[in-house]
């Protein structure tokens, strides 16, 4: 399916990148989103079905250990007594409490588990958002939601794994979880960054934090308004 819209910049110059068994993967020249086209995606009832197999306790040290590579570097930009949305926060919201353990006040949002649209209505000093963006099926929506999301100076911080090239990608676990159908390299984050004028920072292989400047906020809150985001 060459030239399906790439979902997270609409640019329509994609190419196939990866084929298996299961799915076709294409890459948009222009942003360089790697993305599964719709007709592979899972219904929204056999998604969950996946998801309630995670097994996420709060209780869990190796869990609370996999989310310190984002809670740590996020703890060290933060105010005393932040504000934050920990979105796509699965059944476990184990990095909302970790938050909440530091003094901070910590909302949580995920369509299935904590479907809660009073939420995002608000805005934050920080959103969280680990191991969610792979599984957006719009993330030009998404993006523009969770950067509308955060006050001036606020930090969005991602944890998602990065696409390195077409060889790698061919032996890669990660892409082989059917309910994840978008993959996002450096370029791609790069990409983001300057669409959105933020900070960029790549902590580690997989966290990424981005600080929109004042301007841009306002350019999402403006956005919000005009498309009727919830």
């Amino acid at each position: 399916m060459p030239n399906t819209p790439c979902p997270l910049c609409l640019g329509t110059e994609t190419a196939r990148f990866f084929a298996d068994k299961q799915r076709d993967y294409l890459r948009c020249r222009h942003c360089q989103l790697v993305f599964v086209p719709p007709p592979w995606h899972l219904s929204a009832e056999a998604e969950q079905a996946v998801y309630d197999l995670h097994q996420n306790r709060l209780d869990d040290a190796g869990y609370r250990q996999f989310l310190s590579r984002l809670a740590e570097p996020l703890l060290e930009r933060l105010p005393a007594s932040a504000n934050g949305l920990d979105y796509g926060c699965g059944p476990g919201p184990l990095l909302a409490r970790m938050f909440n353990e530091h003094g901070h006040v910590m909302r949580v949002f995920d369509p299935i588990y904590a479907n809660r649209p009073d939420t995002l209505q608000n805005r934050y000093d920080f959103v969280t958002c680990t191991e969610v963006v792979e599984h957006f099926r719009q993330p030009r929506r998404e993006f523009q939601r969770l950067f509308g999301l955060l006050k001036p100076k606020g930090h969005l911080g991602i944890m998602t794994k990065l696409v390195l090239d077409a060889d790698a990608f061919s032996r890669w676990h990660y892409k082989n979880d059917p309910t994840h159908i978008g993959f996002y390299s450096a370029d791609t984050m790069a990409w983001l960054a300057e669409s959105y004028r933020c900070r960029l920072e790549f902590i580690g292989k997989d966290v990424i934090i981005f600080t929109p400047s004042d301007a841009a906020i306002g350019n999402f809150i403006g956005y919000q308004h005009r498309s009727g985001c919830k």
